[in-house]
């Protein structure tokens, strides 16, 4: 793709890589075939090749973001199926992220979309306020379907519609200190705590932390650490998302000084491409460049850390899992074949789901932000699952479950919950 940026214009950095990223475009439109948003609505703008000549536009020509623009890309999902798509390399991810910077810093939203992300921002990253959210949420709940009536109010219908009835006791799996490996150790790890998913399904870090350990792994959960922040990222709120970077720099790096550590264990794929993203996100920060490059080489999803310890072929359990690759993981860290090889050699007979690059409808806060888009996507999704007839469904992602659960009576279940039953640890409940 022809550029036309001014010398002035690339000096700035961002700008400077978005103009990389815009030349490396050959407007061969392969994305829009595996593009959710434009599968779903047909419509050219609502594609990645879409998007790209509004992001261009709007770069080139230095001006601020209006409503066509912040429509069409709100209503991207961030899933990266377009870039494992692209056969030219385009990095549609920091295009994009840079496109919603640009919007935050240009364009005065509508109050109530103003208050919707305001709440979001404010809430979600924080385990203390989500937790006193859900619990809140009984008493909204009988006015969701005034919310829906009301266009503006949608979001916080959606926000109803996907909290639980119940909440888990918190969990000491969320807590700093330290997990000692069973037996000789054989490696040391950190994990991530992370904000939503410990509040939702604490089982998910309880069962990594159980199998690791039985493993001879060292599970270290360090004081001090903060949402990855990929939800404020994701909003544009740049600052907010590399402050919280900066902080869990610094905390991880402690522990690597303190006993070094062979990995940092990501149980939520979302997180885990954010994370792995902190070497770009923090390039241009000379104090933290080079650290933050050091901690995203050492983030491993945890099927991607379990595939490095040569764990045994088990006896067939006799369930059928359908695997729903999500979508952080696949086209984010392009992780597709270690969650099947390990439930495979766990035992489970693993079936893939028609559409399997397609997004669940979850993105972060999409589901929120754009409840009617994410719905028709997470019927599909749950159509192509239930058509295999599975026992249970596996995928590595907090999102994908909370999403995916709200549309099937089938289970629903972390991958390392099933490994870990299957390596010697307690059977899932809702699998008893």
């Amino acid at each position: 793709m022809q550029t036309n940026f001014t010398a002035e214009q690339l000096a700035d950095p961002h700008v400077a890589a978005s103009e990389k990223i815009l030349r490396k475009c050959v407007h061969c439109g392969f994305c829009t075939a595996t593009c959710p948003t434009y599968v779903t609505l047909g419509n050219e703008l609502d594609s990645p090749r879409g998007r790209i000549y509004l992001i261009k536009d709007m770069l080139e020509n230095g001006r601020p973001a209006d409503a066509e623009v912040v429509t069409h890309i709100d209503r991207c999902l961030s899933c990266l199926s377009c870039t494992t798509t692209c056969p030219s390399g385009v990095d549609y991810m920091h295009l994009v992220d840079h496109a919603r910077m640009h919007i935050e810093a240009t364009y005065r939203r509508p109050f109530w979309n103003r208050l919707t992300r305001g709440v979001l921002a404010a809430v979600l990253p924080h385990p203390g306020r989500f937790r006193l959210a859900l619990r809140l949420a009984a008493l909204g709940r009988p006015f969701a379907g005034l919310f829906r009536r009301f266009k503006p109010l949608e979001p916080f219908a959606a926000m109803l519609g996907l909290a639980p009835r119940s909440l888990p006791k918190a969990s000491r799996s969320a807590m700093p200190g330290t997990h000692p490996a069973a037996g000789p150790r054989r490696g040391r790890v950190a994990i991530l705590s992370g904000c939503a998913q410990p509040v939702l399904k604490p089982e998910i870090n309880e069962a990594t932390i159980r199998l690791l350990t039985r493993l001879g792994v060292e599970v270290v959960a360090p004081a001090g650490e903060v949402c990855c922040g990929s939800l404020v990222h994701h909003m544009g709120r740049e600052e907010q998302a590399l402050e919280a970077a900066r902080r869990n720099v610094d905390v991880w790096l402690e522990e690597v000084e303190r006993g070094g550590l062979d990995a940092i264990i990501v149980t939520a794929s979302g997180c885990g491409t954010t994370i792995k993203d902190y070497g770009f996100m923090l390039r241009l920060d000379a104090a933290y460049a080079g650290k933050a490059a050091r901690v995203s080489a050492l983030a491993k999803d945890v099927t991607e850390y379990l595939s490095t310890l040569d764990l045994p072929q088990q006896e067939a359990k006799g369930l059928t899992v359908a695997y729903h690759s999500a979508c952080s993981m696949q086209h984010g860290q392009k992780i597709t074949m270690a969650p099947k090889t390990l439930l495979k050699k766990a035992g489970f007979a693993v079936r893939d789901p028609a559409e399997g690059h397609l997004c669940c409808g979850s993105a972060g806060t999409y589901n929120i932000l754009q409840p009617e888009i994410s719905a028709q996507l997470k019927a599909r999704k749950v159509r192509n699952i239930e058509a295999l007839r599975p026992d249970v469904i596996a995928t590595g992602n907090i999102g994908c479950i909370t999403q995916i659960a709200t549309g099937t009576e089938v289970p629903i279940l972390h991958t390392v919950e099933l490994l870990d039953w299957a390596y010697g640890g307690t059977k899932p409940a809702v699998l008893s």
